[in-house]
This record gives structure tokens, C-alpha cells and sequence, in this order.
């Protein structure tokens, strides 16, 4: 009976070396995989709409130098009053662009709207 003991032995050594190489595997696929996705899983909850991740929340993109803001806080700070539409005409971009720069610089306390009109703060 040793012939088929052996056998069964050298199997179960192949069979877990088998496995040991898949786990292996597992691992590094899951950290490419992480790699790939920000550590965030792509399923979704039950009931939920795609796009909504189970994960953590989204991420904003961060507002890099605020250069476009800091131009419209020199604007405001040079004329006092001076409507939206006008510091977008100075700044040549889109009065629509400005208005959410300014509606940030608002939150942020630099500058101040009365009426149409902006004083910086």
C-alpha cells in the first residue's frame, strides 16, 4: 500500500504548492488592482444608481493657484464697486467662469457682493 500512499502524498504536496503560487497571484493582483482604483472597490450598493461607489466619498479636485481668483481680488481691490460682468470684460474670460470664482472668493471672506457690485474685503 505504500505505491498509492506516495502517490496520494506527492499529489496533496502539488496540489498545495498549486495553491500557495495562486495566492501568490491573488495578492499581487489585488494590489494592481488597488493601484488602479485609488484603493476605492468598483461595486456599488444595493438599490444605488451607477456612479455611486460604496466607497468613500469623491475626491474634489483641488483648486491649484487660484490665479484667476487672486486676478479678480487685484481687479476688485483696484476699483471698488466694480460689477461682475466688468471684472470678467478686464479679466477677458467668460462672465459665467466668474461667478463661480467669485462665489468662492465670497465663501472664503475676500470679497464682499453688494447689489451687482464687489468690494474686496
Amino acid at each position: 500500500m505504500a505505491p498509492a500512499s506516495s502517490a496520494v502524498d506527492q499529489a496533496a504536496t502539488l496540489l498545495k504548492e498549486r495553491i500557495r503560487e495562486l495566492e501568490s497571484e491573488l495578492s499581487k493582483l489585488q494590489r494592481a488592482l488597488a493601484n488602479l482604483t485609488d484603493g476605492r472597490q468598483g461595486r456599488r450598493g444595493p438599490g444605488r444608481p451607477r456612479g455611486s461607489t460604496s466607497g468613500a466619498t469623491r475626491r474634489r479636485r483641488r483648486r491649484r493657484g487660484g490665479t484667476r481668483a487672486d486676478q479678480a481680488v487685484k481687479l476688485i481691490k483696484q476699483n471698488p464697486g466694480i460689477t461682475a460682468s466688468e471684472v470678467a470684460r478686464k479679466m477677458s474670460i467668460q462672465p459665467n467662469y466668474l461667478y463661480r470664482v467669485l462665489g468662492d472668493l465670497q465663501k472664503e471672506g475676500r470679497v464682499k457682493k453688494s447689489g451687482r457690485s464687489y468690494t474686496a474685503t
